[in-house]
């Protein structure tokens, strides 16, 4: 139960047992909580309900940074908005606006903290030229993966870290998505040896673009509505987007040859959902704690679909005669790998915030790594070793 709530007290339907009395550990957290608080009261007799308490609906605009119906992340937000509306019986309408509709794409974070609009939809880092340890929520090069994310989040302190810090810019966050391990990206010209990446203008934001920096290439930030063109112009030599379920929609494929992985800069990007705090406080209790599970519960769904999404993708990119996957050099996965242990060094030297968001999330890489190698990097190996048999 979130804090601040009254406990929840009522007699539901479950199971097919009408008025059966459901005990607490049986009600699970999620769209459930917020649907069944709405008919039941508080521990002190008085009618807690929407009906009971008021009536007012709310209607809000949420800016995105994506192109409209891009699956997963379009999709996602639509989703999104489209749970809390049904989950407050239409108290809260939620208009969404693709990128450069309202607002420019990548300028979303200026619109919720101006209320401009009340709800935005875009990874942190996006902003990171404004408030620059934000970068970390969404990702760290050579950091957590999207479960360890959502661990670190809910259970290792981030989610108070993410608070905390948005807190001084006058809003509220939640997690609302993740995109799984990304690819390193599309490239119209082979990656040999180190020396390959000097000169290469390369779309990639956050640290990660920075990291490339270092290594001797151009960073490029662009919203995905660039990036297809500026790839196939030559205006940049290489973009890296999300994967190959976004890649395919996107047509980079049609762009450039060499389709490289790994990532090392997006392991597990999560995104945001990001609410001006005024209009945040202008909702009673019930219609934040539906915003607060339907973000939990867009962020679980929208991991499922891009793991499922990018393995059917993949395939059908391995199967094109015109894409080349290739694997990252070691050589180069190494020199990236310690120009991102710089990059991130010299950014907590000077900023006190990135410093306690690197600490907390490393930290638990730290003590994660031995779980993940004896549990699931064991099991994989294994799992992929008898099949080769």
């Amino acid at each position: 139960m979130q804090p601040g709530l009254p406990p929840i007290h009522c007699r539901i339907p479950w199971q097919g047992t009408p008025g059966r009395n459901m005990k607490r550990r049986e009600f699970v957290s999620g769209i459930a909580l917020a649907a069944s608080a709405a008919a039941c009261s508080g521990d002190r007799g008085e009618d807690t309900s929407p009906a009971g308490a008021t009536r007012e609906t709310f209607e809000w605009n949420l800016a995105t940074s994506w192109p409209p119906g891009l699956p997963g992340l379009g999709t996602g937000v639509q989703n999104l908005v489209d749970r809390i509306g049904r989950a407050s019986g239409g108290r809260l309408k939620i208009r969404i606006f693709a990128g450069g509709e309202l607002v420019p794409a990548l300028e979303v974070f200026d619109a919720v903290r101006a209320g401009t609009v009340q709800m935005g939809h875009d990874p942190s880092y996006y902003h990171r030229g404004k408030v620059a340890a934000a970068q970390y929520f969404t990702t760290a090069p050579f950091g957590l993966v999207a479960q360890e994310m959502d661990a670190w989040f809910y259970y290792g302190g981030g989610m108070e870290l993410w608070h905390e810090l948005y807190a001084e810019h006058g809003m509220m966050v939640f997690p609302a998505g993740n995109t799984a391990h990304q690819m390193l990206g599309w490239f119209n010209r082979e990656l040999n040896t180190a020396d390959d990446l000097k000169g290469l203008k390369i779309r990639m934001p956050g640290l990660g673009g920075e990291v490339m920096q270092r290594a001797g290439a151009t960073q490029v930030t662009l919203p995905a509505s660039d990036i297809f063109t500026s790839l196939q112009t030559g205006a940049i030599d290489a973009a890296e987007w999300v994967g190959p379920y976004n890649d395919l929609t996107l047509g980079l494929h049609k762009a450039a040859r060499y389709y490289y992985y790994p990532g090392f800069h997006e392991p597990g990007p999560a995104l945001e959902c990001i609410i001006n705090k005024e209009a945040w406080d202008s909702l009673p209790q019930d219609l934040q704690e539906i915003i607060r599970t339907c973000c939990q519960a867009i962020n679980l769904d929208m991991q499922a679909e891009y793991n499922w999404g990018n393995a059917m993708a993949l395939a059908q990119l391995r199967a094109d005669p015109n894409v080349e996957l290739r694997e990252l050099p070691q050589e180069i996965f190494d020199v990236l790998r310690r120009h991102a242990y710089e990059a991130m060094e010299e950014l907590s030297a000077h900023d006190e915030w990135a410093a306690r968001i690197h600490k907390s999330m490393f930290d638990f890489l730290g003590k994660s790594n031995d779980n993940l190698m004896t549990g699931e990097l064991a099991y994989l190996n294994l799992r992929m070793r008898s099949a080769r048999t």
